[in-house]
């Protein structure tokens, strides 16, 4: 099943959309806490009350070297909630998913720029890979492209890994990589908010309202 995922730690927002959108959970990383002020015990705790028992949660390690990223990963396992480890698909994050997944703890791998990153990250073992689309955009590359070549190099080989793209400026992008096939995704709360907005949808809806009040004014549909 597709998951969706927001990548924020803005907890009254999360609330917002878990309200109208199956959330699966949310993604965070080292900036997006710092930012937020808010440590990952409690962020964690605000959210299990929120999304509740079912939600998933991808955190990642601040660690920088192998053996801490190691550390940190079983200690994060060790909370009780559903979590993913998070670990950068560089050389150093390689090393350590391969030493997580022999504990068959959760990883994605992050930071993917590249399908071969990816490609490598995945045969390490991760269980998510996470390409930064408009990241890859800036650098003069194709964001959507990367994914869907990475997809289908997966789908190729037969690696259960699964894509879930991060880094978006608009709502292109996210329909682009939606239509390579991908098995989850990661919002910011300013393109969730595009995608559920459209300047057509309010005019329509108060003519809709227009029209029944002149007719039927206050009964409502089953009443008329």
């Amino acid at each position: 099943m597709f998951e969706l995922y927001l990548d924020s730690a803005d907890i009254a927002q999360i609330a917002r959309f878990h309200d109208c959108l199956p959330v699966k959970g949310v993604t965070t990383n080292p900036s997006i806490l710092a930012k937020s002020g808010v440590g990952l015990n409690q962020l964690l705790l605000n959210l299990a009350e929120l999304i509740g028992p079912e939600a998933r949660y991808h955190v990642q390690v601040v660690s920088s070297t192998v053996d801490g990223m190691v550390e940190e990963a079983k200690r994060l396992q060790d909370l009780p909630y559903d979590i993913v480890v998070k670990v950068p698909a560089n050389e150093t994050g390689l090393a350590a998913i391969k030493k997580i997944k022999a504990d068959e703890i959760a990883v994605l791998a992050t930071a993917i720029y590249s399908v071969q990153q990816g490609f490598l990250a995945a045969l390490c073992g991760a269980d998510y890979l996470a390409p930064y689309v408009n990241r890859i955009d800036a650098m003069g590359e194709n964001g959507p492209q990367v994914v869907a070549d990475l997809q289908n190099l997966l789908d190729r080989q037969k690696l259960p890994c699964k894509l879930l793209p991060a880094s978006f400026k608009n709502t292109r992008q996210v329909l682009d990589v939606l239509s390579a096939g991908v098995s989850a995704i990661t919002l910011p709360i300013e393109i969730a908010e595009q995608m559920l907005g459209h300047p057509a949808v309010n005019p329509a809806v108060a003519q809709f309202d227009l029209d029944w009040c002149n007719v039927f004014g206050n009964q409502l549909s089953f009443e008329s």
